[in-house]
């Protein structure tokens, strides 16, 4: 097929690009969270013909377990690639480097070969890279399940000498003493910024004494800590009046699992930082409980504190940030405003200016339910922004149960009969209660990918509820109240099928103009099976996973449990290619120029999570044909 003249500009334009534009070196692809990518061969006049073009195995699928035969560990990792090697994770921890251009395995490594316990698997989401000095060779940095910082060479997959112990530095020592078994693990790629990585970590949500949130910075070269930032503030710190009485100490949570961002422009690095545990029941800290469930910015090479932002007062439904703030651009009144943007959870979207913290726009103070339960002290007032508006539902009525076939119906009217709503914001009462958006969102961790060009975020969210209510726990229990319902502590609104209760759209792409603030579109992402046979359409699927976006108009995701991996043109939503993969992709995909100057599509394909998913341990890459390939260079040849 005779290649269009703008498939062939593009692709000139692509190999014209700096290795560094060309490859995936950062998490987000920059070290401000953009996913936006300038390798443009791929477009939306050709992406139709995309191919599989080589998959890799990792050997590991850990055994499915949970409620309803849930398989608990995600394969949530995004690769990176650096001078033509491709660098991942797995849920059993190991590094793995690839051959980005073939998929050809070059070295691995594992941090729990020498331990003398069975293997700990957890959704594990990648690593970051340290591009080395006149004396250093280029490193890979990772956190491990255990709480270790570990340097690898980049180029033999080895343990650095010098830095810490033998190539590795314990992050539990001064945040974790005396909670030897407490959860204490790094699940998300460090920060690095110039000569400093910067780490969280994730904790355990209940009970709510235990270690330390603190975000600390160490030396990229020797692994001496730099500096600490106390995420719970002490004494004599700024935001330690907003803990009653002695409720700050041995806080758990309030904790950065999610991973960060940086301005390197600035040196500023940007935390979300989670919610304080117990997740569900905050009568043992009452105030607002900074900086839980904030926007902070820190100055990386010091760590002072330069603003914060709350996003929840008091938090008592697991509504802490999922996803690392992208760094974008905003044009209000003539004028470029350096933003950032935060999704939640709750369907909000937050954009604040980097310089100061404050909302580009106007952000209300709402009022809202209260507890019934003994003892808690819910704060009167959240923070909603009046644009862009909620990506999510905050309610429920009888009207809007689900009505996909008669059975599903049946089941989900006859649990909403026994539960009770005030819309957003709900707190989970003594009585049963259905929460919207739930603790799966509206937005997860995946967070946004944006275009700079158009002025778009792209966020996927979910449309599904939460149930719980609370119970109180007998006297010296380590919580005084604990959240519980017929499903479990961590109920779902949805059917044996794990269908949601109300009627769908259950999974949404939306694109959001942050110029201003209005919804550009928005579509269903993702099918039903068993639904579509039934003639049932539009419904879009339950997701967990990222999207990127490029240079050609186009927004690569994965995410749904319904197996597929999608294209959508970026202007308007439409979706323009999609293909079968081993495992529904609940990982953030990458995309990259190989040696062969093709550009290449990579998606982690390993199903799990929360939705049921078939699991499968492939990481798969696609490309245009080479046939393709070859008529561009023909074509360019002749300019």
């Amino acid at each position: 097929m005779k290649p269009r003249w703008r498939d062939v500009m593009l692709a000139v334009a692509a190999s014209s690009l700096l290795p560094a534009q060309s490859e995936w070196p950062f998490y987000g692809y920059d070290s401000g969270g953009s996913r936006y990518s300038p390798v443009s061969q791929i477009t939306p006049g050709n992406v139709k013909n995309l191919q599989r073009a080589w998959t890799y195995h990792t050997g590991e699928k850990p055994a499915a377990s949970g409620p309803r035969g849930q398989r608990q560990v995600a394969f949530e990792t995004t690769p990176l690639v650096i001078e033509g090697v491709l660098y991942l994770t797995t849920p059993a921890n190991r590094v793995i480097a690839l051959d980005a251009t073939s998929g050809h395995e070059i070295w691995k490594f594992d941090p729990q070969a020498k331990s003398k316990v069975a293997i700990r698997y957890r959704a594990h989401r990648g690593v970051s890279y340290w591009p080395g000095d006149s004396h250093n060779p280029p490193r890979i940095l990772l956190g491990t399940l255990d709480g270790r910082l570990i340097a690898l060479s980049a180029r033999t997959g080895l343990p650095v000498p010098g830095f810490g112990n033998e190539g590795e530095v314990d992050l539990r020592g001064g945040v974790a003493e005396g909670f030897a078994d407490s959860v204490y693990a790094v699940t998300s790629p460090p920060a690095i910024y110039q000569d400093v990585v910067i780490t969280g970590a994730e904790l355990p949500e209940s009970p709510g004494r235990g270690p330390y949130g603190d975000v600390r910075a160490w030396d990229v070269r020797s692994g001496k800590l730099v500096w600490p930032f106390h995420t719970v503030p002490r004494p004599g710190e700024p935001g330690h009046e907003t803990w009653n009485s002695n409720g700050w100490q041995e806080r758990t949570g309030a904790n950065v699992w999610t991973g960060f961002t940086v301005d390197t422009q600035t040196g500023r690095i940007f935390l979300p930082i989670g919610s304080p545990a117990y997740d569900f029941y905050g009568g043992d800290r009452k105030g607002t409980n900074l900086y839980g469930d904030s926007v902070v910015a820190l100055n990386a090479r010091t760590g002072s504190l330069v603003w914060s932002y709350q996003l929840v007062h008091h938090d008592i439904w697991d509504y802490d940030p999922p996803a690392p703030p992208a760094l974008i651009s905003v044009q209000r009144g003539g004028r470029e405003i350096p933003a950032l943007v935060e999704v939640t959870k709750m369907g909000l979207v937050f954009i604040l200016d980097r310089r100061n913290g404050k909302p580009v726009f106007p952000v209300e103070e709402r009022s809202f339910p209260q507890s019934d339960v003994p003892g808690e002290a819910s704060w009167p007032t959240q923070p909603i922004p009046v644009k862009p508006p909620p990506l999510s539902r905050s309610s429920m009525s009888a009207e809007d149960l689900t009505d996909v076939t008669p059975e599903s119906h049946r089941f989900c009217a006859d649990l909403f009969s026994k539960l009770q709503n005030k819309g957003r914001y709900t707190p989970y009462g003594t009585g049963l209660t259905v929460v919207f958006p739930g603790t799966l969102g509206g937005a997860t961790w995946s967070g946004v990918s944006y275009d700079p060009n158009l002025g778009y975020v792209f966020v996927n969210t979910n449309e599904v509820g939460a149930i719980g209510q609370m119970v109180k726990e007998p006297p010296g229990s380590e919580v005084a109240w604990r959240r519980t319902s017929p499903f479990g502590e961590y109920g779902r609104f949805w059917d044996p099928n794990l269908w949601p209760c109300q009627k769908p759209p259950w999974g949404l792409l939306t694109a959001v103009n942050v110029n201003t603030g209005e919804i550009a579109w928005r579509t269903p992402l993702g099918v039903v099976e068993e639904l579509e046979a039934r003639g049932v359409h539009g419904t879009g699927a339950l997701n967990i996973g990222g999207s990127i976006a490029t240079a050609s108009g186009l927004v690569f995701i994965g995410a749904t449990n319904d197996q597929r991996f999608r294209a959508f043109d970026s202007r308007t939503g439409k979706e323009l290619w999609s293909a079968i993969i081993d495992g529904s992709g609940h990982a953030t995909p990458i995309t990259y120029l190989g040696k062969d100057a093709r550009q290449y599509v990579v998606i982690a394909a390993g199903g799990g999570g929360f939705f049921g998913s078939k699991p499968a341990d492939a990481i798969v890459a696609f490309a245009l044909p080479r046939s393709n390939q070859a008529n561009w260079h023909k074509s360019s040849l002749h300019q």
